[in-house]
């Protein structure tokens, strides 16, 4: 309960630090589908410093967010020198799982023939998200089902990152928030496991760091140390890098670290070094 509650008293410094983002990088928009929601953002870099492309699913709990809402982190990547490609999807309530992840999908190949389309190498892709985003982010690399179905060639993608992930959605691992979110993604009656990247997950070559608080007020951290079980049992390497200050409240890990620069935040350090380990 505590945690929580210093989850909701730290959104005014978060909306303040998001406000201070300068905006140095126009991104280029491309749609893949009908609506307002279906497209991407890709953030080319002034100064390149690596071949590999970062791809970011966007969070907000399924029902709201955007790729333009997360230009912080757009502009943060790209910034750091790599291509940068944010995937929008449809929102819930009114579109219901699974078009979120089918949306992730189609953006992704989106993604991938653009980036083609102006020369740059798609052989190192990284896909990344934080909250819901890290759950659709998960089920892309590591759902061999989602990848069949969907007709995903994820030869290209050699990492993937979580942060804050709900990856499990057991009422032991997640908030009475989530709870209220994930009611609100679901019809009535739909088998949640279809949608549970702990389930879904099968053996693959795609090494994976999960980025977890202990003082998470929306999802337990128990959330992700279930995913590295899991990941040991199939035998894909894994790496969990957990946050113990109380200052890491769900949002201002997933979203606020964004905001700093990598000497400020050990949090995007990690993210960053990770990325240039591999």
């Amino acid at each position: 309960m505590i945690d929580f509650l210093h989850e909701n008293m730290s959104y005014p410094t978060l909306v303040r630090e998001l406000l201070s983002v300068k905006r140095e990088i126009l991104p280029v928009r491309v749609r893949f589908g009908k609506g307002r929601d279906r497209y991407i953002l890709h953030y080319a870099p002034k100064h390149p410093v690596s071949d590999k492309v970062i791809l970011w699913v966007h969070g907000g709990g399924w029902y709201s967010g955007s790729p333009r809402a997360f230009d912080a982190v757009g502009q943060c990547i790209a910034g750091a020198g790599y291509h940068f490609v944010s995937i929008g999807y449809r929102l819930a309530p009114f579109n219901k799982y699974p078009r979120q992840i089918i949306d992730v999908c189609r953006g992704f190949e989106c993604a991938m023939e653009h980036l083609e389309d102006m020369g740059i190498d798609t052989s190192k892709v990284i896909v990344t998200g934080s909250s819901a985003g890290a759950h659709l982010a998960s089920i892309l690399c590591y759902s061999r089902s989602v990848q069949r179905k969907m007709a995903v060639d994820a030869s290209g993608i050699i990492g993937c990152i979580g942060i804050g992930g709900p990856y499990s959605f057991s009422t032991d691992r997640t908030g009475p928030m989530i709870r209220l979110m994930l009611a609100m993604l679901f019809k009535k009656g739909y088998d949640r496991r279809r949608s549970e990247p702990l389930y879904l997950m099968g053996k693959s070559r795609i090494p994976m760091l999960l980025i977890q608080s202990k003082h998470d007020g929306l999802i337990s951290f128990g959330c992700a140390e279930d995913m590295c079980k899991k990941a040991a049992r199939i035998g894909c390497s894994f790496e969990l890098y957990p946050l113990t200050e109380k200052r890491y409240t769900h949002s201002m890990y997933t979203i606020g670290t964004f905001t700093h620069t990598r000497d400020e935040s050990p949090v995007l350090d990690k993210f960053l070094s990770w990325i240039e380990a591999l």
